[in-house]
């Protein structure tokens, strides 16, 4: 199944995506609908096809507990970061503040020019738990969408943690849909990625070559913090970033950011200056 959240004449809302229609299920939000394990039973309380005509994408799940995110977690962007062997993930977080949907302008703040791309695979907690086992992780995932992890590079590189840098206002893209996991191969194993920056392939690789995988990242995390239903792992992404290009290539307005995951669709947004998008 497929779900797209959704505002449209300042409403918001939750449809099933079934081909090119959506369908409306009313009166709730993917994170109301995680929470009460009625997931798969929603899809036959659809009443009516959703106009989509005017329609704003919202991120899958606009306030999520907690956004945990991976880094260095592909063999070719470690190599990139001069990274020696890893024997446990690097872990930080994003505020659901710098969230935004598909085909929202990702903005570049007045502070910086350097606004960088990550294009990543998202898991999203459906069961919660605290010390899952790596052998049961995946039975607590309830699907996955496309993230991109912009990045303001200087303020990421101020200091010795990543906070600042990862979570200026609307430079998390975060959908355009949640696919639940019964639709991809299991721990969304084997998914070709691709970023492409104005039409131009920026990162290609493939989910089989993160370091840790979904279940790790899950059983590692519950080692630490009860996970919740509606939580957000993002975890990582590949070699090609910005910052390690020569010479260096950061995202200015007018540029069109997409991120493409097998199985999951297209995540697009466009760049716009903080000043341009306020005035």
């Amino acid at each position: 199944m497929r779900l797209v959240s959704w505002q449209k004449n300042g409403a918001t809302g939750l449809a099933v995506r079934r081909g090119s229609e959506l369908v409306l299920l009313e009166g709730t939000d993917l994170l109301s609908v995680l929470r009460h394990g009625f997931l798969t039973n929603h899809a036959e309380l659809a009443p009516a096809r959703l106009d989509q005509t005017g329609l704003t994408y919202l991120p899958p799940i606009a306030n999520p507990p907690k956004i945990v995110c991976v880094g260095m977690n592909y063999k070719d962007h470690a190599q990139e970061n001069k990274l020696e062997s890893q024997e446990h993930p690097t872990f930080f977080v994003r505020f659901a503040s710098s969230l935004i949907g598909h085909e929202q302008p990702i903005i570049r703040p007045r502070v910086s020019e350097q606004l960088d791309y990550e294009g990543e695979l998202a898991a999203i907690i459906g069961k919660p738990g605290r010390h899952i086992p790596k052998e049961r992780a995946l039975e607590h995932v309830a699907g996955y969408s496309i993230f991109n992890d912009a990045s303001i590079r200087d303020y990421q590189m101020r200091g010795k943690q990543w906070t600042l840098g990862k979570n200026f206002d609307a430079t998390g893209p975060f959908g355009p849909e949640f696919v639940t996991a019964d639709e991809l191969p299991p721990g969304a194993k084997g998914l070709h990625l691709t970023t492409r920056l104005n039409g131009e392939t920026m990162q290609s690789a493939n989910t089989n070559d993160l370091i840790f995988d979904v279940a790790t990242l899950i059983a590692s995390l519950s080692e630490v913090m009860t996970l919740e239903a509606g939580d957000v792992i993002v975890t990582g992404t590949p070699g090609g970033i910005g910052f390690f290009r020569n010479p260096k290539v950061y995202m200015k307005p007018g540029d069109v950011c997409e991120i493409e995951i097998e199985g999951l669709g297209k995540l697009r947004n466009r760049i716009q200056d903080e000043v341009a998008a306020n005035s």
